[in-house]
């Protein structure tokens, strides 16, 4: 095990300085908030989802645990997963497919669900 003392370590030659947020950073982060109200506006007229929201999740086996979960990317396609484990927290994605709309994940996950009862 190495030992450091700091009282031998000069650290006179390094500066710390707080962070500021300058105001083209602030500018920037103004122009970003609007964007993002301007695009979840836009979501919501077209009727799609949030980039990353989960529209469904369903169990299919619950002693393998095995989970049918269907997440949104936001631009109105989404991804229809089979996972196994503690979605979202510690999982393993058995199998994925990719979908062109919302609808479509959405139903051959409800398909799913309803051949494994």
């Amino acid at each position: 095990m190495v030992h450091i003392s700091w009282r031998l370590m000069n650290l006179s030659c390094i500066k710390v300085r707080p962070y500021r947020c300058p105001m083209k950073d602030e500018n920037s982060l103004g122009r970003l908030k609007e964007l993002e109200n301007e695009s979840a506006a836009i979501r919501h007229r077209l009727g799609i989802s949030s980039p990353r929201e989960v529209i469904y999740q369903a169990s299919i086996n619950p002693v393998d645990e095995e989970t049918v979960v269907v997440e949104a990317d936001g631009f109105g396609a989404a991804t229809l997963k089979i996972v196994e484990g503690n979605y979202p927290i510690d999982f393993l994605c058995l199998r994925e497919a990719r979908f062109r709309s919302e609808p479509a994940a959405l139903r051959e996950a409800e398909r799913l669900v309803s051949e494994a009862a």
